[in-house]
């Protein structure tokens, strides 16, 4: 049975994005980045939200083409090839977005990988999804996606980055509305040169 991965970044008081929904705010520095490398090296689907699917497809095809069209490349040009892989494997994998908004004129450039699936057949589908032989199914982003998922049971691993920083307000990470499940520590991980700080839980009954 696959995995499905969940994977993400909350400020140091627990903030998914900062006010004005800026995702911007919170320090995605080159531990992030590589950590989402990994993650989408062992996995063969993305499953987003609307709102993250479009903010990515408007973002990485251009990359893959031109890394310095990424600011964190233009700040630092050495992590060019990383950046590049993302975005490459970004525009490669398939995508399922779960959205009731969506349509395949939305899609472009990514129609050929992408599937849209209804919030009312999402928890089905992802099942039928996870009973299927492959790799991870991955999520990034797409906070109200993945707080229902939890919720309802299909998230095997909870990876949360704790950014070094403090935002004061914003949108929490977790949604007070959603009964969450217990999160049992498995792992935690830092590297020299990033304040951040990533937590691997796995999702108890």
């Amino acid at each position: 049975m696959r995995k499905l991965i969940v994977s993400a970044i909350v400020s140091l008081d627990g903030y998914f994005e900062g006010p004005g929904r800026d995702v911007m705010a919170l320090p995605m520095d080159g531990f992030f980045d590589e950590h989402n490398l990994e993650r989408l090296r062992a996995a063969d689907t993305l499953l987003l939200g609307a709102t993250t699917y479009l903010g990515f497809k408007s973002y990485w095809p251009p990359v893959a083409e031109d890394p310095a069209l990424s600011p964190a490349v233009a700040a630092d040009p050495t992590t060019a090839d990383l950046h590049r892989e993302i975005a490459r494997r970004n525009n490669e994998i398939h995508k399922v977005v779960v959205s009731d908004s969506l349509t395949e004129a939305d899609t472009a450039p990514w129609t050929d990988t992408t599937t849209i699936v209804r919030r009312a057949d999402a928890h089905r589908t992802i099942t039928k999804l996870k009973e299927q032989p492959g790799r991870d199914i991955l999520v990034f982003g797409s906070r109200t996606l993945w707080n229902a998922l939890l919720t309802a049971g299909l998230v095997d691993e909870l990876y949360l980055m704790v950014g070094a920083a403090v935002l004061g307000a914003g949108t929490p990470a977790f949604d007070p509305h959603h009964p969450l499940p217990h999160l049992h520590l498995m792992e935690a991980r830092h590297r020299n040169a990033s304040d951040n700080v990533l937590l691997r839980y796995r999702p108890t009954a």
